[in-house]
C-alpha cells in the first residue's frame, strides 16, 4: 500500500533497540528522509522504554500510561476502547443536544431522538410518577392464580426480557442459514453468571449477601412488607437456576447448544411445564420447530417451577420489574440499583452523569437512527477505501497461510479455501438503516417508551420467521466501537466509529495500520477458524468439513492455547478460564499472525521504513501492544475473569506474542526473557 505523508513532524527519539530485529534498517539518509516523512503512529509518551521489551511487552508499550492513568469515578475501567467509545458518546451527544433544542414533526426520526432523550432527562416527572408505570404489570403479577398462569406471564414478558427462566428468540438456523427459527435458552438471574451463586468463597458469599440487601431496599422503596423474606426466596429461585444451568464454557458448543426439535417434543422433554401456553402468549403458538440449548436446564426448569409456590414466583418477578426498570425510576431505586451493580460488582466509585445516560438509553433503543447521524457527520469515506484494500490483503495473506499450514490435508484445505472465499465484509455502515416506524416515543413518558421500545423489536424479530434472510442486517450501530463476526452470515462487520486510532490512523504508515485494525480485521477472519467458527461452513451452516486427522491436530493446538491462558493469573485466587477465552485467544494469535503476513506482503519485497527508531516489524507488533491498554477496578476485573470470554488486555499482548517467532525476531527475544515459551509448547494454528 502507499505510504501516507505525515501531517506533523514526529519527534524522532532512541530507545535503545538496535540489534532487535532481524529487519534491515535503510541506509541513514534515506530513513531520516522517511523519519520526517511519515508518521510511525507511535504513542510514544505512553511508552516505558526502562521496561526491555523482551521481558513485558505490554509494559513497554503503555507503562508510562499505566502509571499516570487514574480511572475516572464512574468507570469500572479504562483503556483504549473506552477512550474511543469516550470520544463516539461526546459526538453523539452533539447530535442529540442539537436536536433536543428544536422542535420536531410528530414521528419523525428527529422527534423520536430527541423526545426520548428529554424523557430520560426530565427527572420531575419520573419523581411524580413513582411506581405509577408499573402498576399495570405489578396488577398482572398479583393477579396470577396458578402455574400456568405464570407460564402465560413468562410468554407476555419475553419481549421486555424480564424475570424470565427461558428465553426466546428468533434467529438464523445454524444448520440451515438461509431460514430464521425460533430458539429458547436458559436465563433469569440477576447476577452476571451461575458462578455468583455457586462459589462459596468470602468475596461471593459477600455479593450474594448484597444482593439480597439490594432487593430488601427495593421492597422498603416500594412500600412492600416481608423484604427480607423476599430476598432469601429470590435467590432461593435463582440458586437453583443456577445449578440447573450450564457453564458458559459448555455454551460456546455450537453442537451442543443446536437441539432441533418439535412442541411437543419439548414438551416431553421438559414436562410438568405449559410450554403451549408460554409460546402462544410469546406470539410463537404455530411454530412447528425450535432450537433447544440446553435440554438439561429446560428439564430441570421444566421440575423446578412446579415445586416452588407461586407466591415466591409472584416475589421474583416484582423484584425483576423493578431491578430491569431502575434506571427509569425515581432516584431512590436508581441509586439503589447502581450502589449494587455499578460499586459492589464493578467498582464504579459515582455513578455516570444523567445526561450520559441519556445518550446511552437513546443509542439502545434508537441506535441506527443515531448512527445515520454520526455517520454523515463523522465517517471520512477514505477510511472506508483504505479498510476495503486492508480487507483484501488480509484475505490473500489467510489463503496464503491455509496453503501452508504443514498439520493440513489438502482435501481439509479445499474446504477452508472454500470458505474464505465466501466471506463477506461490512464496512462503516449498513447500505440499508433500519427503520423505526413501529416505534412511538413521547417526551413524557420514559418507561413508556421502553417499554414500546421492546415491543418494537420483538415484533420485528418475531415477523422475520417465514422470511427470507435479510443479508443487509447489521448487528452493530456504525457508532459502536467494536467489530464482530457471524457464523451464520459468514461475514466480518467493522463499523465507523472502531475506524480511528489508535486503531486505524489514515494518517500513519502502513506497519502500526497493520498491527492495528489490521490485526483487528484478522482476528475477526479467525473467529471463522476457530475452535467454533471452523464447525461452520461457507455458507454459515454446522456442518463437520474436517477428516479426523486433521480434527486431531486442531485439537491438539488448541489445548496447547487452553492451558498456556488457564496459567495466568489476573487477580488473588482467580485464573483465566482457558476453555472460555479459546476462541478469543486463538482469533488473536490468528489475527496477528496472518496480519503479520499481510503487512510483509505490502512491503512487495521492498525493506519497510526506519520510523521513530523503529523498524516496520517492531511497529507492527507495538501497533497490535498500545490498543490493548487498559486498567480495571479489581471488582470488575473479577467479573471480567468469570464471564469472559476476552482475556483482560494485558493478556491478550503477552499471550500471542510469546507464540511467535516473527516477534522473538523483530526485538531478539531469547531464552530466558520474560516473553521466550520454549518452541515445543508455541501455540501455531493458522
Amino acid at each position: 500500500m502507499k505510504k501516507t505523508l505525515l501531517s506533523t513532524v514526529a519527534l524522532a527519539v532512541s530507545l535503545a533497540l538496535t540489534g532487535c530485529s532481524g529487519e534491515a534498517p535503510l541506509q541513514q539518509a534515506s530513513s531520516s528522509q522517511q523519519q520526517v516523512e511519515l508518521s510511525s503512529g507511535i504513542e510514544l509518551h505512553n511508552m516505558d522504554t526502562s521496561v526491555a521489551p523482551q521481558q513485558n511487552f505490554f509494559r513497554y508499550v503503555n507503562g508510562k500510561w499505566l502509571e499516570r492513568t487514574e480511572i475516572p469515578a464512574d468507570r469500572a475501567r479504562w483503556g483504549s476502547f473506552d477512550e474511543l467509545r469516550d470520544l463516539s458518546e461526546q459526538h453523539v451527544l452533539a447530535i442529540i443536544h442539537e436536536l433536543a433544542s428544536e422542535q420536531h414533526a410528530k414521528d419523525s426520526d428527529a422527534q423520536k431522538i430527541a423526545d426520548l432523550f428529554r424523557s430520560f432527562l426530565d427527572t420531575d416527572t419520573i419523581e411524580a410518577l413513582g411506581l405509577t408505570p408499573l402498576q399495570q404489570d405489578l396488577a398482572r403479577i398479583e393477579s396470577l392464580q396458578s402455574h400456568k398462569d405464570l407460564a402465560k406471564v413468562w410468554g407476555e414478558w419475553q419481549s421486555i426480557r424480564t424475570g424470565t427462566p427461558v428465553a426466546v428468540f428468533v434467529s438464523q438456523d445454524q444448520r440451515q442459514s438461509d431460514q430464521y427459527i425460533t430458539a429458547a435458552s436458559q436465563s433469569g438471574l440477576g447476577l452476571p453468571d451461575r458462578d455468583y451463586y455457586l462459589k462459596d468463597d468470602e468475596r461471593s458469599l459477600q455479593i450474594l449477601q448484597e444482593y439480597q440487601q439490594l432487593i430488601q431496599r427495593f421492597w422498603q422503596l416500594a412500600g412492600w412488607q416481608h423484604g427480607e423474606q423476599a430476598a432469601e426466596s429470590i435467590v432461593a429461585i435463582e440458586r437453583q437456576l443456577a445449578e440447573a444451568q450450564w457453564s458458559r464454557i459448555q455454551n460456546r458448543d455450537r453442537n451442543a447448544t443446536y437441539n432441533k426439535m418439535t412442541p411437543a417434543e419439548l414438551a416431553a422433554l421438559a414436562p410438568g411445564f405449559d410450554w403451549p401456553a408460554m409460546l402462544n402468549a410469546a406470539q410463537l403458538g404455530d411454530i412447528d420447530a425450535l432450537v433447544i440449548r440446553q435440554p438439561s436446564y429446560f428439564t430441570d426448569f421444566a421440575a423446578l417451577q412446579q415445586q416452588i409456590p407461586l407466591a415466591d414466583w409472584q416475589s421474583y418477578l416484582r423484584f425483576h420489574l423493578l431491578r430491569s426498570s431502575a434506571a427509569m425510576l425515581p432516584t431512590a431505586f436508581d441509586d439503589a440499583s447502581f450502589d449494587f451493580y455499578g460499586r459492589v460488582l464493578s467498582g464504579q466509585q459515582e455513578q455516570r452523569s444523567r445526561e450520559k445516560r441519556a445518550v446511552q438509553t437513546t443509542e439502545r433503543m434508537l441506535g441506527f437512527l443515531v448512527g445515520k447521524k454520526y455517520v454523515e457527520r463523522h465517517f471520512q469515506p477514505e477510511a472506508k477505501a483504505r479498510m476495503d484494500e486492508l480487507v483484501k490483503n488480509f484475505m490473500v495473506a489467510f489463503s496464503q497461510a491455509i496453503d501452508e499450514l504443514e498439520w493440513m490435508s489438502d482435501a481439509t484445505k479445499v474446504e477452508a479455501q472454500a470458505k474464505l472465499a465466501s466471506f463477506n465484509t461490512k464496512i462503516g455502515y449498513p447500505d440499508v438503516w433500519r427503520d423505526y416506524d413501529c416505534l412511538s416515543i413521547a417526551a413524557n413518558d420514559l418507561l413508556g417508551n421502553a417499554r414500546r421500545s421492546a415491543e418494537c423489536e420483538y415484533e420485528r424479530m418475531i415477523g422475520r420467521l417465514g422470511q427470507p434472510v435479510d443479508r443487509d442486517e447489521w448487528g452493530m450501530t456504525p457508532q459502536t466501537v467494536n467489530a464482530y463476526y457471524s457464523s451464520t452470515m459468514n461475514e466480518i462487520v467493522f463499523p465507523a466509529a472502531i475506524l480511528q486510532p489508535p486503531f486505524f490512523d489514515v494518517n500513519a504508515d502502513d506497519a502500526l495500520n497493520y498491527g492495528a485494525i489490521g490485526a483487528v480485521i484478522g482476528h475477526e477472519i479467525t473467529h471463522g477458524f476457530d475452535d467454533q467458527g471452523r464447525r461452520s461452513d461457507g455458507e454459515g451452516n454446522l456442518r463437520d468439513w474436517w477428516s479426523e486427522e486433521d480434527e486431531r491436530q486442531f485439537r491438539e493446538r488448541a489445548q496447547l492455547m487452553t492451558e498456556q491462558f488457564n496459567a495466568f493469573n489476573p487477580i488473588d485466587d482467580l485464573y483465566l478460564q482457558g476453555a472460555l477465552g479459546l476462541g478469543e485467544n486463538i482469533a488473536d494469535l490468528g489475527g496477528l499472525t496472518v496480519g503479520y503476513r499481510a503487512y510483509q506482503n505490502s512491503l512487495q519485497g521492498q525493506p519497510a521504513p526506519v520510523i521513530d527508531g523503529f523498524t516496520g516489524s517492531q511497529r507492527f507488533f507495538i501497533g497490535w501492544g498500545q490498543i490493548w491498554r487498559i486498567k480495571f477496578r479489581d471488582e470488575a476485573l473479577r467479573q471480567q475473569v468469570i464471564t469472559g470470554p476476552h482475556s483482560p488486555g494485558k493478556y491478550r499482548v503477552l499471550g500471542p506474542l510469546s507464540n511467535m517467532p516473527e516477534f522473538y525476531q523483530a526485538f531478539d527475544v531469547q531464552p530466558g526473557d520474560g516473553m521466550y515459551r520454549e518452541e515445543a509448547v508455541r501455540v501455531k494454528i493458522w
